[in-house]
């Protein structure tokens, strides 16, 4: 798949499953949100803010299919082994306060 960049100010960012993910910060998705769409239809596209990653946009294909492929959380949670856990005693010593 041959990924042109769609404006100057897109950075992709390398994955490990190849998926190339551009990103952009707030202000630049803000002035061009097409170019944040069409960016989407490729791959994910990380939004920042004040330089820290702050949310994903995702086409609605690529939504559908990581919530189809999820469990619900206490779904992850739950164990079906039971675990046996004795912690050490905590030993405290307590002493009065010199004032």
């Amino acid at each position: 798949m041959k990924i042109e960049p769609i404006s100057a100010y897109r950075r992709y960012i390398p994955t490990l499953g190849g998926v190339a993910m551009s990103s952009m910060s707030a202000r630049e998705f803000n002035q061009d949100v097409s170019a944040a769409k069409r960016a989407a239809a490729e791959g994910p596209v990380v939004i920042t803010d004040r330089g820290e990653d702050a949310f994903v946009l995702l086409s609605i294909d690529e939504y559908r299919r990581l919530k189809a492929d999820s469990q619900d959380l206490v779904s992850r949670l739950s164990m079906d082994d039971e675990i046996e856990f004795e912690p050490a005693p905590l030993q405290v010593d307590l002493r009065v306060a010199d004032l």
